[in-house]
């Protein structure tokens, strides 16, 4: 169980995020199409998630704006932004900003992923939703980088995330 905070406020999740150097959890998310998808829908490619409570909010949202810019030019890797947000909801808020260079997931129909990956809010006025996280698992399904934000009110840290993602790029699995 990792405590993280909500404007100052001590919150809980389910677990804590898979370690860097193991295996990462598979899971069965819903496109904004209504298909589904999990990590062998992007093998061979360096998958960030960005975890977010929910698009509908101004961190989540930017974070989802500056993944969006910041993958750009960046072949071989993809960023899912990972929420318990309707298919619907996300469609509509990548297209009102633009945002074509993330791929938005929803848990929809399963709600595994939460758990799995340690992500689950337990308490507090967003019990129920994900917390704020960003886990890179590289083309060969391992965990290299795992960030769970400890303020929800804060973004990730982009640079930290997207420095394990252009390593793995490079090391050429």
């Amino acid at each position: 169980m990792a405590t993280i905070t909500l404007k100052g406020n001590p919150v809980h999740t389910i677990g804590d995020l898979p370690g860097v150097g193991t295996k990462a959890p598979e899971f069965r998310l819903t496109r904004s199409d209504l298909t589904d998808a999990g990590l062998p829908d992007f093998k061979g490619k360096v998958r960030i998630l960005n975890i977010v409570p929910s698009l509908d909010t101004g961190t989540c949202a930017a974070s989802a704006r500056a993944f969006n810019k910041k993958i750009q030019g960046m072949g071989g890797a993809v960023v899912l932004t990972v929420s318990r947000d309707l298919p619907f909801a996300q469609k509509r808020f990548c297209e009102a900003e633009g945002l074509d260079a993330v791929i938005p997931l929803s848990e929809l129909r399963d709600r595994n992923f939460g758990d799995a990956y340690g992500a689950t809010i337990l308490d507090g006025p967003l019990a129920g939703l994900l917390s704020r996280a960003v886990v890179v698992v590289d083309q060969a399904g391992m965990v290299v980088h795992a960030q769970q934000v400890p303020e929800i009110a804060q973004e990730p840290d982009y640079e930290a995330a997207l420095d394990a993602a252009r390593k793995a790029l490079s090391s050429g699995y």
